[in-house]
């Protein structure tokens, strides 16, 4: 059970992930990716006379039972096979964070940046308002996420996804080393 706690290298995780695609098109031609559930989920739940929601919805109903099965993977791992170590972070990691003003690595994510006190100051509902619905009309704008386009979308030689991959990647670059630093500062 040990090799459940700790983190797998990336000559692991990374075939693991990408079997996933053809196991996903031999068992019934379905495409990876999981910006779509949240469609579903408003198709099923919202009615509406929006053109964008009148589909059947039912038909991607394993979709659904996908995402689902990533939510609750993510709570056994998180709370049943945590790492009770902390993380460990490389030196240069440390000194970038250091100079953003970022002091608490204990969790996943730093609380400076991403909690619910922060979400009430003008840095912390950039990040996490004006960046989550960024990042959702981006996702809907290039036709699906970054999982869905370079793993699912790249794997059968689509230009579109190369596009958007490179694109994801220019932006998160961008986002990193020129305007994390500017809103760090406010």
């Amino acid at each position: 059970m040990n090799f459940l706690t700790q983190p797998w290298p990336w000559y692991v995780a990374g075939p693991l992930i990408g079997l996933m695609v053809p196991f996903l098109l031999l068992m019934g031609n379905k495409a990876f990716g999981i910006s779509s559930s949240l469609r579903h989920i408003c198709a099923a739940c919202i009615p509406t006379k929006a053109k964008f929601f009148q589909y059947d919805w039912k038909a991607e109903s394993w979709n659904l039972v996908f995402a689902l099965g990533m939510v609750i993977g993510g709570l056994i791992a998180g709370y049943f096979l945590r790492d009770p170590n902390p993380i460990q972070l490389s030196e240069s990691a440390i000194e970038s964070m250091n100079a953003l003003g970022i002091k608490d690595y204990s969790g996943l994510i730093p609380s400076e940046i991403f909690s619910f006190s922060s979400l009430l100051t003008l840095k912390g509902f950039i990040l996490i308002v004006v960046g989550g619905f960024l990042v959702g009309f981006g996702t809907r704008y290039a036709g699906g996420c970054t999982s869905g386009h370079a793993i699912m979308g790249m794997s059968n030689l689509q230009f579109p996804s190369l596009v958007a991959t490179c694109c994801f990647f220019a932006g998160g670059l961008l986002m990193t080393w020129v305007i994390l630093p500017f809103i760090m500062k406010l």
